[in-house]
């Protein structure tokens, strides 16, 4: 039997500016543990802002959300810090590393945020994720002497660092030519298949999108098909 891992039930979400508009229209749907799903839609079709929901950093909507079979509803601001920290990977569109920093160390911050282990095992566990990325040899490396595809792969490595339960990503690839877009998938369907890591990734690119194991798309707020 499947082991859901993420359950969205019956998610609501209007923005009321000043008049009231509904973003987010009854959203059901499960991911399995091991799933490569990617989101796709029309830009202004909902599917960032449910992302912002389902990553617990938008708390105000109507609906169940549900992590690892664990309700997110009613948690504290720092309940969800620690669900986001421990089972959540991130991967934006910009990287967002820390200039000032090594590679390396980018890696490393999440695992020293979440204070699990000791530096020297959060710095082990790093650098045995940069050599699966094939970037150990940047570790050392400040952030800003790195290539875009190179920044895209640390950001992945940092993702992974904590084994999160599951990685969500924002147009990942979205920044990236089409060589490094490649990559960038090739590493992540080598994750889901090598390691179970579950995948939910929303992007604008159909290739992208068409090959992962489902697709869940949107249109004005609802999900037309999955």
């Amino acid at each position: 039997m499947s082991e859901i891992i993420l359950e969205s039930r019956s998610i609501n979400k209007s923005f009321h500016d000043p008049v009231t508009v509904k973003i987010l229209n009854d959203i059901n749907f499960k991911v399995n543990k091991g799933e490569f799903v990617s989101v796709v839609g029309k830009s202004g079709c909902g599917k960032s802002t449910l992302l912002y929901i389902l990553s617990t950093m938008d708390t105000d909507y109507e609906g169940e959300l549900l992590i690892d079979n664990i309700k997110m509803t009613g948690k504290t601001e720092a309940e969800l810090a620690h669900v986001r920290n421990e089972k959540i990977g991130f991967v934006f569109q910009f990287h967002y590393l820390l200039n000032e920093f090594s590679a390396l160390k980018n890696v490393m911050l999440p695992g020293l945020k979440l204070g699990k282990h000791s530096e020297q095992e959060v710095e082990h566990r790093a650098m045995e994720l940069m050599k699966k990325l094939s970037i150990d040899k940047l570790a050392l490396k400040d952030a800003n002497q790195l290539s875009g595809g190179e920044k895209q792969r640390v950001a992945i490595a940092r993702a992974l660092i904590n084994d999160p339960d599951i990685i969500m990503g924002d147009e990942p690839t979205g920044n990236l030519d089409k060589k490094n877009s490649e990559i960038v998938f090739d590493i992540l369907k080598q994750l889901t298949i090598e390691f179970k890591q579950t995948m939910l990734i929303v992007t604008h690119d159909p290739e992208f999108a068409g090959k992962t194991q489902r697709v869940i798309e949107m249109e004005d707020g609802r999900i037309i098909r999955q």
